[in-house]
C-alpha cells in the first residue's frame, strides 16, 4: 500500500482523530473501508494499527474492509488484532494465490474473507479512505472531510457503497453527494449541496436564484426518495394516474446570510396540510460547517389538471399517499412570515418598467411551462441598478397567479412598497429591512399577471456578512 510502511499509525490515529469528532455518541459500528491499489505488506501494519487506535475507543464494534489483495499472512494478522479489538466483522476482499487457505483461517478466527456477503443491518459508521494519501480520511458517511464533497446516507449494509479509489476519487464522491436521508422518524428529507462557481453572482455568493433551485431539488428529490413518485415531475402515483401535477402558488423565503462558492450547506424539508385543498412546504437551509441555519423558507401548494390546467381539490387518494409525511412544524415564525397581500402594479404606480422579456425553451420545465425559479431574473431586471449593487435581496415573496409559455413576451414592474401602498400589514417591521419594493411580472400584450413579488434590501456597508 503506498506510502504505508511509516505511516500506518499516523494515518489509524487519523481516522480514529476524525471519527471521534465526527460522532455526537458511539454507534454500534464503525465500518471502515481501505480502497487502493494493490496491497502490500504494509497492509498488515496499517490495519494492526488501525484496530489498536479503536481498541483504545468506546465503540462497540468495528468493520474493517479491505478492497485490494490480501494474503494469508496479513489477513491471519490483521484477524488476530481484530479479536482482541472487538472487531465483530473483517472482510478482506481480492483474490490471491491463498485464497482458500485464507478464508479456513480466517473462519477459524470468526471472520470472513469474502467481499459479497449480505452485511447486518445496523445503526453505524462508513468511512471510506485510500492509503494514497495516508494523511487524510477521504469520507465520512459519505461526507468528503476536506469540504469538497458532501452527501449522507447512513450505513444500513444494504446499498451500493461508493468507494474512492486511485485515479477516480472524483466521479464516485460526486454521486454520494446527491443522496440525501430521512430524519426524524422519515418525516423531514435532508440533502446536502456545494456551491458551485455558477451559483454564484458578482458578489461571489450563491443568489437567490441558486436558493430557490436548491429548494426545488430538495423537494422533488424528498417526492421521489419517499417511495410515492409517480410519473409526474414531483407527482405522486395516485396523481399520475389522474394526470394531476403540483404547482406554487405563493413562496416566501428569507436569507440571513448567502454561502460563498465551494461552501457546503444542509437543507431540511417537510410538508404539512394547508387547508382542505393545499400543501404547505418548508425549508431551512444550514451551514454545514457551523450548523447555523442560514435561510428559511415556507410555500403554499395546490393540485392542477397537467391536461386541462384547472386547479383541482386533493383527491382522498392523493391524501392518504402524503398524510404520513406531515409534520406541524414551521419554518417561519408567523409574526416574521411574509403572510400581506402583495399590491398590484400598474403603469401609474410603478416606477420602473422593462418590456420585451421572452421565455427561452431552456426556461421551461418537465411540465411545459416557465420554471418559477425563472421570474425571479425577471422580476430583477426592473430594480434600479445601485440597489443591485449596493444592497443584498434578504427576503423574497413570490404570489403565483397564472403559467407563462415560450411563446409570451413579458414585462417587469417594479416600485417601491411604500409608493404603492401605506400600509402592507406583512410584518415588514419585524424583519427590519433597508428598502422595500413591490414587484409584478405581467404578458406584454394583454397585461395579464404572471406573478406579484415584494423583495427586500439591507445595505451591504451596514450589514458585513
Amino acid at each position: 500500500m503506498h506510502q504505508c510502511h511509516s505511516n500506518a499509525p499516523l494515518f489509524a490515529c487519523k481516522l480514529t482523530t476524525e471519527v471521534s469528532r465526527f460522532l455526537p455518541h458511539p454507534l454500534e459500528v464503525v465500518e471502515l473501508q481501505i480502497a487502493s491499489a494493490p496491497l502490500d505488506a504494509g497492509a498488515r501494519e496499517l490495519g494492526t494499527a488501525i484496530c489498536f487506535f479503536f481498541r483504545t475507543r468506546k465503540f462497540a464494534s468495528l468493520a474493517l474492509f479491505f478492497c485490494s489483495r490480501v494474503s494469508k499472512c496479513e489477513a491471519l494478522t490483521m484477524a488476530s488484532m481484530a479479536k482482541a479489538s472487538n472487531v465483530t466483522s473483517l472482510f478482506l476482499g481480492g483474490v490471491c494465490k491463498e485464497e482458500k487457505t485464507k478464508n479456513v483461517a480466517m473462519a477459524k478466527l470468526g471472520f470472513y474473507s469474502s467481499w459479497n456477503l449480505i452485511k447486518p443491518k445496523r445503526k453505524g459508521l462508513l468511512l471510506i479512505a485510500s492509503a494514497k494519501n495516508p494523511h487524510n480520511l477521504d469520507m465520512i458517511n459519505g461526507k468528503k472531510v476536506n469540504g469538497i464533497f458532501v452527501g449522507e446516507a447512513p450505513y444500513t449494509g444494504k446499498k451500493s457503497t461508493v468507494l474512492i479509489k486511485e485515479h477516480v476519487p472524483y466521479k464516485q464522491a460526486h454521486a454520494a453527494s446527491l443522496v440525501g436521508r430521512f430524519v426524524e422518524d422519515r418525516h423531514v428529507y435532508r440533502q446536502t449541496f456545494i456551491i458551485r462557481s455558477y451559483e454564484t453572482g458578482p458578489d461571489k455568493t450563491a443568489t437567490m436564484e441558486t436558493v430557490m433551485n436548491l429548494l426545488q431539488e430538495t423537494a422533488l428529490n424528498h417526492v421521489r426518495s419517499s417511495g410515492l413518485a409517480g410519473n409526474g415531475f414531483g407527482a405522486t402515483r395516485e396523481m399520475s394516474l389522474r394526470k394531476l401535477i403540483w404547482v406554487v402558488t405563493r413562496i416566501h423565503v428569507q436569507v440571513e446570510r448567502y454561502s460563498c462558492w465551494g461552501d457546503v450547506v444542509e437543507i431540511d424539508t417537510w410538508v404539512d396540510a394547508a387547508g382542505k385543498n393545499a400543501m404547505r412546504r418548508d425549508w431551512i437551509i444550514r451551514d454545514y460547517n457551523t450548523q447555523e441555519i442560514i435561510t428559511r423558507a415556507t410555500s403554499t401548494w395546490v393540485i392542477m389538471n397537467h391536461e386541462t390546467r384547472r386547479l383541482t381539490k386533493i383527491p382522498e387518494q392523493v391524501r392518504q399517499e402524503v398524510i404520513p409525511f406531515y409534520l406541524n412544524r414551521i419554518a417561519i415564525a408567523e409574526e416574521k412570515n411574509d403572510i400581506g397581500k402583495i399590491d398590484k402594479l400598474t403603469d401609474e404606480n410603478a416606477e420602473r418598467i422593462r418590456s420585451g422579456l421572452a421565455p427561452r425553451w431552456s426556461d421551461m420545465d418537465a411540465n411545459q411551462h416557465v420554471n418559477n425559479v425563472k421570474y425571479i431574473g425577471w422580476i430583477l431586471e426592473s430594480v434600479p441598478m445601485d440597489v443591485l449593487e449596493e444592497y443584498r435581496l434578504t427576503s423574497m415573496t413570490l404570489e403565483y397567479r397564472r403559467e407563462c409559455r415560450k411563446s409570451n413576451l413579458l414585462e417587469s414592474l417594479t416600485s417601491s412598497t411604500a409608493n404603492v401602498t401605506e400600509d402592507s400589514n406583512n410584518n415588514s417591521n419585524n424583519r427590519k429591512a433597508d428598502l422595500e419594493y413591490t414587484h409584478l411580472l405581467r404578458m406584454q400584450d394583454d397585461v395579464a399577471e404572471i406573478v406579484r413579488a415584494r423583495s427586500e434590501w439591507q445595505s451591504k456597508d451596514k450589514h458585513s456578512w
